[in-house]
């Protein structure tokens, strides 16, 4: 395992500054409610702006409607989004991970369709990986894809889906046969079919971002199953690379750092100084992960053990982040204060612990880790 030291080039560098001033003008301050990272709100004219702009489906295929750059290309606009809390939740999860495996895995016809739709904003997809009971195993997937005339029907449950509500798609993880891991086949499948029903779950800061799926004799072409029968683990591994490796593992709270930093510098005793000054330097050494990381993805590596350790340690230290910022705001932190960033405080102390389980939990992580150096 090696994350090589880099820095963005000056064309990298005007790409930011070119977002950056984009969302001043787009997202003036409180326009807009305050997003903690990916969690931020869904917002599909905000999404189909950037498409427009060129920064959605970034490293995807020129000749698919996608932009033909690099994934560091795509951490830089990230990071930028982020920075400010913007309204991203429409566009995410299909512009970091599904638009990428339906690159690599889909047919010709799927890359034609899905592809320039994600690219432009227009399709807000969610991910079907978790199930009732099955805890952090994703491999016990029990939600079975038997076939049928012409296609498949789906049975069963998936949840914590995050934005199904708004989703037009779900592309999912299904059991096609009783091998566990060979057995497993991933399905893209239209939140319009006849017996998906989709249930918000309330979170304990009022949100309602999670969703439970049911799918009942859901028929699914086969046209719209992603890859080869029994390919789904691979493709699903892969898939968690882009989920873990990136700028949203670390920049869920920038905004309230960032509105703290600014009432703490030369204002305030040099202990909450050095509490900064630590957040500062580790938020730099996490941006030096996540670009090497990306590096590596436009080297045509698959950084599976570098995503991992990034995703751990990241997570863990976004909780230290909400402890320290706490303990230095005065007041427990109230989810209706009119103050934006207080508000967003007091979500984050709520929501922050089930940071470490999206995506892989902490003990997963740490197994993925450990079986990768003794690879090594």
């Amino acid at each position: 395992m090696r994350l090589d030291p880099t820095e963005l080039t000056e064309d990298e560098q005007a790409l930011r500054e070119g977002v950056r001033a984009f969302l001043a003008a787009r997202l003036p301050a409180g326009s807009y409610p305050l997003g903690l990272g990916m969690g931020g709100d869904v917002d599909p004219q905000f999404s189909r702006d950037l498409g427009a702009k060129g920064w959605l489906g970034m490293a995807l295929p020129k000749e698919y409607g996608g932009g033909g750059r690099s994934a560091v290309d795509r951490l830089v606009v990230v990071e930028e989004l982020l920075a400010v809390g913007a309204p991203v939740g429409y566009h995410w999860v299909a512009d970091r991970q599904s638009g990428p495996n339906i690159a690599a895995n889909g047919t010709e016809e799927q890359k034609r369709y899905f592809l320039p739709r994600i690219a432009r904003g227009e399709l807000c997809f969610a991910i079907g990986m978790s199930e009732p009971d099955s805890g952090s195993d994703l491999a016990s997937v029990r939600t079975k894809a038997t076939p049928a005339d012409g296609g498949w029907l789906i049975n069963g449950r998936k949840i914590w889906t995050t934005a199904a509500y708004a989703a037009t798609h779900i592309l999912g993880l299904f059991r096609t046969s009783r091998d566990r891991y060979g057995g497993l086949t991933q399905f893209i499948v239209d939140t319009k079919s006849e017996g998906l029903t989709v249930s918000r779950i309330p979170f304990i800061d009022g949100t309602q971002e999670f969703c439970e799926v049911a799918f009942e004799d859901v028929f699914v072409p086969d046209s719209m199953r992603l890859g080869a029968v029994g390919a789904g683990w691979r493709q699903n591994t892969a898939e968690l690379v882009l989920e873990r490796g990136g700028a949203d593992r670390w920049m869920s709270l920038i905004p309230v750092l960032e509105h703290w930093a600014a009432n703490v510098s030369g204002r305030v005793p040099g202990w909450a100084q050095a509490d900064l000054g630590s957040i500062t330097a580790r938020c730099w050494a996490f941006h030096g992960m996540s670009l090497a990381i990306a590096r590596m993805v436009d080297d045509g590596l698959s950084p599976t053990i570098e995503a991992a350790l990034a995703k751990e340690m990241a997570t863990r230290f976004e909780q230290e982040c909400i402890e320290i910022v706490t303990r230095h705001y005065g007041r427990t932190p109230q989810l209706t204060s009119p103050d934006p960033y207080e508000s967003l405080l007091a979500r984050a102390i709520l929501t922050g612990p089930s940071w470490t389980i999206r995506g892989g939990t902490t003990e997963i992580l740490r197994n993925i880790i450990a079986k990768g150096l003794t690879r090594e």
